[in-house]
């Protein structure tokens, strides 16, 4: 069913510099409406600067390929505009934001109610009245990026690293609320929002179903596949047996 429906995103041969550095080296992938795709990799390979690019940070460079986001090219437009358009990303390590309550972000971003009952879920009553992420656990600041998320209610969702920093207890917590903003309590066919999900461990795969993952490795794609098949061979030989599949698959 995944297959039948359009693309939302798809990324054609990107090249990326930062800092005078090539980091990406050719990417090319596509995201459909309703799926949700896993991206693996060594740390240093690239997948940060893959999510931050699409997401339009300055000191990322595109040189070569191009970007296209529900049919519009995103290579020149501005982050704000990246997400009034219908992106959103939750960061491995997001910034403290002193003077501004969580209260009030949720509140100048919310496009429905529907984010308060997760402010229970995700044990974050207390933490409104409180400076975005500031003097918050990991966990905590996990559970706020991903509240924001839900207020939101962007049709893209990108996830660097999620359960990175969090407990047994709260991945779980924080698995639910992720598989409810990407709509997995609906049937394949009524799901419209699509994630892209960064992960080192693929812990966070427990809980929240991706469709198909690819494999980075030193700025490019070399592998894709079904997810846990993928997550599988690297817990047991590692990145090495993805880097020799690489001759073939370029």
């Amino acid at each position: 069913m995944i297959a039948e429906k359009k693309e939302i995103l798809t990324i054609e041969n990107l090249h990326v510099k930062v800092e005078a550095k090539e980091i990406l080296k050719g990417i090319s992938l596509s995201i459909r409406e309703g799926e949700t795709i896993a991206l693996l990799g060594p740390n240093g390979c690239g997948k940060t600067t893959l999510l931050m690019t699409i997401m339009g940070y300055s000191g990322y460079e595109i040189t070569e390929g191009r970007i296209v986001f529900k049919g519009k090219e995103l290579n020149h437009m501005p982050l704000h505009e990246r997400v009034r358009l219908g992106i959103g990303a939750a960061f491995q390590k997001p910034p403290k934001v002193k003077g501004v309550k969580l209260s009030k972000v949720l509140e100048v971003i919310k496009k429905s109610n529907e984010y308060e009952e997760y402010i229970d879920k995700l044990n974050l009553r207390a933490h409104l009245s409180r400076d975005v992420n500031l003097g918050f656990s990991g966990g905590e600041v996990k559970r706020s990026e991903v509240l924001q998320l839900i207020a939101q209610k962007p049709d893209f969702i990108m996830l660097d690293e999620p359960e990175s920093g969090v407990d047994l207890e709260n991945i779980k917590i924080l698995g639910n609320a992720i598989a409810h903003l990407l709509e997995k309590d609906k049937i394949i066919k009524e799901r419209k929002a699509s994630g892209l999900i960064i992960t080192h461990t693929g812990d966070i795969l427990d809980y929240v179903e991706a469709e198909t993952s690819y494999v980075m490795y030193d700025g490019k794609i070399i592998c894709r596949g079904n997810p846990r098949d993928i997550l599988a061979d690297i817990k047991n030989f590692g990145f090495r047996r993805c880097e020799s599949c690489k001759k073939l698959i370029n």
